[in-house]
């Protein structure tokens, strides 16, 4: 709404109300509405209007959850629902790669490759696994290390994306968890997936379950001073400290854990993490 874009909130909560005396209980409408209501100081009234948006829309492809978890309402750890993601990334895939490179400055499959070869220079994998592949941006930094390349994501147009470049071996479009139950890798990547994630153990322990002792599991996330944190970009922060547990616990050792931005917010660079850690 223009009105919300322009910064002008109250106009745009007065627009969105007049929106809903002709269609109540519209849950874009609803949503929308918090965030303006939110904008205004008016906590109250945004939660009670996500509320409303979700009951409408339970699967919360748009994202009521974690809006009212960061407001104290629900869980934080599993507030970003799949059907969420799938649709964000549905409606993103079309001008994801000149969008991420160029307004967001991504390098994340860089950073990724960047720490992979201070560990074990110009090492070859047998095995590898993309999880939250996207469009194949991960997939191609790897390609030429990877006797065999697999990879998965939530949305079907991202993967749709990912298959005409031609770099994968096998591409399946389904949650990360699903995908890792019936895989084996040597290495296994995630750039700039697990942001979405708020509790990682188990997807921690679904890679463990996927590599053999010394498989090597390399990732990125946003950098979180304590626990767990959601953001307004709705993205999720991890702090070092349980990042290494969640390791520890899933019989890892941590190898790499060095601090980094793969991307922009804005155009301030996002404090983050590459990590790498080695199955004991």
């Amino acid at each position: 709404m223009s009105a919300a874009k322009d910064g002008d909130h109250e106009a745009a909560a007065d627009l969105l109300e007049q929106t809903l005396e002709i269609v109540p209980n519209w849950p874009p409408a609803l949503l929308a509405l918090g965030d303006a209501h939110l904008a205004l100081g008016a906590s109250d009234a945004a939660i009670l209007a996500w509320q409303k948006a979700l009951e409408g829309e339970p699967e919360d492809r748009l994202g009521a959850r974690p809006r009212l978890a960061r407001l104290g309402i629900g869980v934080v750890e599993n507030a970003v629902s799949d059907a969420y993601i799938r649709a964000l990334f549905d409606d993103y895939a079309n001008r994801f790669d000149s969008h991420l490179r160029g307004a967001l400055a991504y390098s994340g499959p860089e950073t990724i490759m960047a720490a992979l070869d201070r560990l074990v220079p110009d090492a070859r994998f047998t095995r590898v696994l993309d999880l939250g592949c996207g469009t194949g941006l991960m997939g191609a930094a790897i390609r030429a290390r990877a006797d065999w390349l697999g990879g998965c994501d939530l949305s079907p147009a991202m993967v749709t994306r990912a298959e005409a470049k031609a770099i994968y071996d096998a591409l399946r479009a389904e949650a990360l968890l699903t995908y890792l139950a019936d895989q084996s890798a040597d290495l296994v990547l995630a750039a700039d997936v697990l942001v979405y994630i708020g509790d990682l153990a188990p997807v921690f322990a679904a890679v463990a379950g996927a590599l053999p002792p010394d498989g090597l599991f390399a990732f990125t996330v946003q950098k979180g001073a304590d626990g767990i944190l959601l953001g307004e970009d709705l993205r999720y922060a991890h702090s070092p400290d349980r990042l290494r547990l969640w390791a520890i616990e899933n019989g890892f050792e941590v190898v790499t854990l060095d601090d980094c931005a793969t991307r922009l917010d804005r155009g301030v660079p996002v404090a983050g993490f590459v990590c790498i850690l080695r199955k004991v």
